[in-house]
Parts: structure tokens; sequence; C-alpha cells
């Protein structure tokens, strides 16, 4: 029987994921729940990681390696950005260990780009996962959700990157604003997503008369919520695809992401005639956190 080597946790805004990880890589339990870093005080994570880990009968002599929200500002315990261009493989130089628990607890950082201003936490253990399962691998990597990330990959390094706050958008508009009346009701149409990525890629700077459109469709005519929200889905991936085209013009492009997201996403690229394939986030964190335990273990600062 396998012993637990150490444990691995992706601790985000929202959610909590956490392996246990033998040795040579074999997953021996798992736990996830909904304490992420905006339901929670500073005092509050090492008091979650311990009744995880307490439920799961792990010692506290197991260390732990953290990415994600944890080792934000407002998290458990800051780990500064590194720079871009960021050699991946070495990402765990920058890991923090947390001060004051008896538990080996290390964060690892994130990226930050300084001209243009831009910043991710949490992605980059995911591209690093990418590359601990490609080690060849260059080119461009989207990372779609609530901010998603376009990300151009190099020699294993992070050279520029982009963040468009699509999914943020999406929830406003869905959620928040008046064509939140239009869509009630669930459901989805693939026609009106399509139709919408279309008329997004086509003419672009249409868009803001476009979205007022869907809730006029509503009122004066016979659509449905479920086109309502695919169409507000399609103009806003649209919109976002016509302002970083230098990411995937002429280009396969690899997502990392959640299966409902992502597939909105290859619909959108085979409308534009782009090439895409689709990794499994959960597979590409994990190794993401393996490869900076393994391959930097003893040189953390």
């Amino acid at each position: 029987m396998s012993l637990p080597s150490f444990v691995a946790v992706d601790w985000g805004t929202t959610g909590f994921r956490l392996w246990v990880m033998a040795a040579g890589g074999k997953i021996l339990n798992a736990t996830q729940g909904p304490f992420g870093m905006s339901r929670l005080k500073r005092r509050d994570f090492p008091n979650v990681l311990e009744e995880n880990l307490s439920k799961l009968g792990i010692g506290s002599d197991v260390p732990v390696i953290i990415c994600g929200m944890a080792g934000a500002a407002q998290g458990w315990c800051e780990a500064p950005y590194l720079a871009a261009p960021t050699r991946l493989d070495r990402l765990g130089d920058g890991a923090v260990k947390v001060r004051g628990t008896a538990r080996d607890v290390r964060i690892l950082p994130g990226v930050k780009q300084v001209s243009p201003a831009n910043v991710m936490r949490g992605e980059e253990t995911q591209i690093a996962g990418l590359l601990h399962c490609y080690p060849d691998f260059e080119g461009t990597v989207c990372l779609p959700g609530t901010h998603t990330k376009w990300v151009y990959v190099k020699d294993k390094t992070i050279r520029r990157f982009e963040t468009c706050m699509t999914g943020e958008l999406f929830a406003f508009f869905s959620e928040i604003s008046v064509l939140s009346h239009s869509m009630i009701a669930d459901g989805w149409s693939d026609k009106a997503f399509r139709e919408a990525i279309k008329t997004a890629t086509q003419d672009p700077i249409s868009v803001p008369k476009r979205l007022f459109s869907i809730r006029a469709n509503m009122l004066v005519g016979e659509q449905s919520s479920g086109e309502a929200r695919a169409s507000l889905s399609g103009l806003l991936i649209g919109q976002e695809l016509m302002s970083v085209q230098p990411y995937w013009e002429n280009q396969t492009i690899t997502l990392i992401g959640a299966e409902p997201l992502y597939e909105m996403y290859l619909w959108a690229f085979d409308e534009l005639g782009i090439g895409g394939k689709a990794l499994d986030i959960a597979k590409m964190t994990l190794s993401g956190l393996q490869s900076a335990h393994f391959n930097q273990k003893g040189k953390y600062k």
C-alpha cells in the first residue's frame, strides 16, 4: 500500500480542490469543496486545510504544495508574482513557505507582465502541467474562465499574455443587467451561438448594439431564453477572439478548461477555421503541482 508523499491543492477564488499523492504520482485520495478565497478570512485558511486533511487521515509530516488565490495578497500568504518572461520549469523557485504552521506548506507564485500590465495566478501552474506532459510544446494556450487568459509559450517560458473578462461580462449581462430578464429559463441554441459568433467576428464594433437586440428580440419577437443565452455568449466570445487575433491567427490553439466552456471555444474556433484541442483542467493543474514539487523539492525559498 502506497504511503502519502505530499498533498497538492488548487485553491481558487470560489473553490478548493485537494489531492493526496504517492511518491510515484498516484492519486491516493482527493476532496473538494466551496472553500475559496472569497469565502474565507486569512485566519480560516489553516483550519480549512487541516480539517480536510484530518478527514483523510493525513499526518502532519506530509508536506503541502498549493497554487491559486491562496497566494494572493488577500489570501492566506502572499506569494509574489514572477515577472514574465517566466520559465515554468523553475516555477517552484518562487514558492513561499507559510509561517506559523506545524506542517510544511508552500504556495506557488503567480506571473505578472509589466507592459502591458497583466497578472495571472493559477493559470501558470496549469501551463506548467501542460509542459510537464508535453515538454516540446510551443504555441498559444487559451484558458477560458471568468477571466480568460491567452498565453504564448516558447522554450518552456511564458513570453506574453492577455486577459479578457468575457466570463465576468457574461455573468453581469445574464444575471444583473436588463438582459437577465430574457434569460430567466435555462436552455441553449447551437444555431444562435454560431450566428452570434459570425456577427461578432465579421463586425466586432456592432457588438454593443447587438447586445441590446437580445432583449428587444425577446419583447417583439419569438426568441427563447436558450437562444438569448447562446446569442450573448457568442457575441462576447466572438468579440474576445477579434481582440486577441495575433494569438490565434495561423495557430492551433490548446485549450485548458472545464468541458462546457472549452466546447464553446472549439465551436467558435470552427467558425473561424482555427484548429484547436482541449485538455482537462484538473489533470493539467495536478501535473503542474507535481512538477513543481518533484523538480524543485528542497530548493524553495
